[in-house]
């Protein structure tokens, strides 16, 4: 079942069509990344499902809601309830402690609970850093924290933004063991990267080039 669709998607920039005609779907629970060069659509892919940018032309459905049609005050009410965003550069506050960073997402949503919070700072492994600041936590840990506070208000969608670009390979592997166990307790996954090795990682891979679809890969070695 469909969780996600994007039917005949394009964004329109003057002459420039960073998405061209594009149609693609993610079912409930699946895993999927997307990848492809410089200037492929990625990002302004990534723009539209995470409810930041709208299509030029075509339909967004979301749960079967045509969230293209939203208004910008709807769009972030949805992004607030149904996505959950991890980002390579982490944004996170650096005067807040990690257990506050993720409060503070609790706050958009509804209401801040440090117990909830710190449950899922335990649940990334950082119980035990959850009064840190950002300068006090590697760049893993920063982003272990980012992907609590992706998870903190039960999202739909996580959406990642080449959320191992800024990690060494220990790091980029406890991160994607992570999604891995996400993805066992049904979680639905967008991992956006450049990265082969995260992308194999995946389920299934849609290639972007020059704002299409050039391919799709079934991962047949996915490991649930």
């Amino acid at each position: 079942m469909s969780l996600l669709e994007l039917n005949n998607i394009s964004k329109i920039y003057g002459d420039l069509h960073a998405l061209d005609n594009v149609s693609i779907h993610v079912d409930k629970g699946e895993w999927v990344a997307i990848m492809g060069p410089s200037g492929s659509g990625k990002s302004t892919m990534m723009n539209i499902i995470g409810c930041m940018d709208k299509p030029s032309e075509g339909q967004v459905l979301l749960d079967g809601v045509d969230i293209a049609k939203q208004s910008s005050k709807k769009l972030t009410e949805t992004r607030r309830d149904k996505i959950g965003l991890i980002f390579q550069q982490f944004h996170m506050v650096n005067y807040l402690t990690a257990v506050e960073n993720i409060m503070v997402s609790q706050f958009y949503h509804s209401m801040p609970d440090e117990k909830e919070a710190l449950e899922a700072l335990e649940r990334v492994g950082l119980r035990d850093r959850a009064h840190h600041l950002p300068s006090q936590l590697s760049g893993g840990e920063q982003q272990r924290v980012c992907v609590a506070r992706a998870l903190i208000n039960h999202p739909e969608i996580i959406l990642a933004d080449e959320p191992t670009g800024n990690l060494d390979e220990a790091n980029e592997n406890i991160v994607l063991e992570l999604f891995r166990q996400l993805h066992r307790e049904g979680t639905t996954l967008i991992v956006v990267t450049h990265d082969p090795e995260v992308a194999e990682a995946a389920q299934r891979t849609i290639v972007l080039k020059n704002g299409r679809v050039a391919k799709e890969i079934i991962n047949e070695n996915f490991v649930e």
